[in-house]
């Protein structure tokens, strides 16, 4: 009892092969890690997105963006709730407070 394939036998099973491997990274891209770009939309148009503040102007506390979503950035305006629920993630707000 052996397994006896021909050449010829081989030629059709290149369709199954090829739609089974085709399935499978469909569904590897579907359900796999999402890897793309941090920042989605935030000043695209330069190098490098460098923001800066004075000390003074921070008040008694301030929460920065780290997720990239705020309409408000660089600072937080909860727009990582939104994404979490979308991507599964679990970034939040960078909370500075002076100490009294």
């Amino acid at each position: 009892m052996g397994f006896d394939v021909k050449g010829r036998d081989l030629v059709t099973y290149i369709p199954l092969v090829t739609s089974v491997g085709l399935a499978a990274y469909v569904v590897w891209q579907a359900l796999g890690p999402k890897i793309g770009l941090v920042n989605p939309n935030i000043e695209k148009n330069v190098e490098r997105v460098v923001n800066t503040m004075d000390i003074e102007d921070i008040g008694e506390s301030i929460s920065f963006c780290r997720c990239w979503r705020s309409k408000k950035f660089p600072l937080c305006d909860g727009s990582h709730n939104t994404h979490n629920k979308k991507t599964g993630d679990n970034v939040g707000p960078m909370c500075l407070k002076r100490n009294k």
